[in-house]
């Protein structure tokens, strides 16, 4: 029998959890009840507070003691994120539940976000319309609208719990057969400036009977992508479109973190890396761009995407930023140079068309790769160019056999 955590704080939402507690069990399910407040709990639960905080060597007594909510929440999180994946790992549940405000909300993502990618996972929170990066992260956690304050049984509440609980009983208890082939897995950064390189590139990986995942290079792509890299779920990387590295050096929307280009380096996964739209900087609708970048060079991408042109300088320290992150390869390692354009509007008569910024980058990486390490490639042509695109293809084969 399928087992849930029903997890939260349950000194102060415990007549909520219990009742998600009480619909999952009366749909046949096991439950596992795991504390993560500082107070006392008004109903006992499997997992008590004490034991939680215990998993990093804190006193639950202690912490609440000092009555600082930041502090509790703070410590909390840390051992939520330690002791349920653990459980998971021992087999005390197959999916997590929670309830609960920003706080609770705090609470419980963190844990969920260290359990594997497809373990189920429903976050019923006061937040979920809004922007929940910060909760989800890079993971597949639900995060369910609770419409009204998660406080107190009424005719709406119990109605958004039941459908919560529903919805994790039925990713638990129905399975479906996968009749997808396993193939090697390939990762693959693209951007709309990049996507005939890409889609090529793709198309040859995958008539050699790999499957390639595409990540969408928005930030939230590259860094979900790294997560997967570090979880060893690739035999290779196809890192065509490194254009994050625009957003976080000049301070655009689409920044992935400043761990980009690390986990391929770090886990010795072969990798052919480009300089993919590193042409541009993104920001929102035109109004929102900043002061401080009047007067630039920019692009309507579309009317809620604006494009700004990176200038010398900052080509310049984006090629000393991937010169560095390369460097520290493990692995197999081979950078690419499309000499015509590093994106489709950088091209001839194109509007991002910048020789000069170009040079620069590739002077930059030329002086600061080490050849030692990283295999140095240079194609006159662009970037979307054909053949390009089936050279970038072969060569992470070639590093993938080698690897062997």
């Amino acid at each position: 029998m399928k087992t849930i955590a029903v997890v939260g704080t349950f000194d102060s939402k415990g007549k909520e959890l219990s009742y998600v507690k009480e619909v999952l069990e009366g749909l046949g399910l096991n439950t596992i009840t795991i504390d993560c407040g500082v107070f006392q709990p008004k109903v006992e639960t499997d997992v008590s507070n004490a034991q939680v905080a215990a998993e990093i060597g804190e006193d639950i007594k202690e912490i609440a003691a000092k009555k600082d909510r930041a502090l509790a929440t703070e410590v909390m999180s840390r051992a939520m994120e330690k002791i349920v994946p653990r459980l998971y790992e021992e087999g005390k549940f197959d999916g997590i539940i929670s309830l609960g405000g920003t706080g609770g909300t705090s609470l419980a993502t963190p844990a969920m976000r260290a359990l594997p990618i497809g373990v189920p996972k429903v976050m019923v929170s006061t937040v979920a319309s809004g922007n929940t990066q910060q909760y989800v992260g890079t993971s597949d956690i639900v995060m369910y609208p609770s419409i009204v304050d998660v406080s107190g049984l009424n005719s709406i509440s119990t109605k958004i719990f039941t459908n919560a609980a529903l919805a994790i009983a039925g990713m638990v208890k129905f399975e479906h057969e996968e009749k997808i082939e396993k193939k090697p897995l390939i990762a693959a950064t693209m951007f709309g400036v990049t996507t005939p390189c890409v889609d090529t590139a793709r198309e040859y990986l995958e008539s050699l009977g790999y499957e390639v995942l595409v990540f969408h290079a928005t930030g939230m792509g590259g860094r979900t992508m790294e997560r997967l890299i570090e979880d060893g779920y690739f035999a290779g990387v196809l890192d065509l479109t490194t254009t994050e590295w625009c957003d976080q050096l000049v301070g655009g929307v689409l920044a992935a973190g400043p761990n980009r280009l690390e986990a391929a380096a770090r886990t010795g996964t072969p990798q052919v890396v480009s300089v993919g739209a590193l042409d541009m900087v993104n920001f929102g609708p035109m109004d929102t761009v900043p002061e401080k970048f009047k007067g630039r060079n920019f692009y309507k991408h579309n009317p809620t995407v604006t494009l700004m042109r990176t200038t010398v300088e900052e080509n310049k320290k984006l090629g000393e930023i991937i010169a560095e992150k390369l460097n520290a390869t493990t692995g197999p390692t081979a950078l690419m140079l499309p000499l015509k354009g590093v994106s489709m509007i950088d091209v001839e008569g194109g509007p991002f068309y910048g020789p000069e910024e170009d040079k620069v980058l590739f002077d930059t990486l030329r002086e600061n790769i080490d050849t030692n390490k990283v295999e140095l490639i240079e194609m006159d042509v662009d970037i979307n160019h054909k053949d390009f695109a089936l050279a970038a293809a072969k060569k992470l084969v070639e590093l993938m056999e080698s690897n062997k």
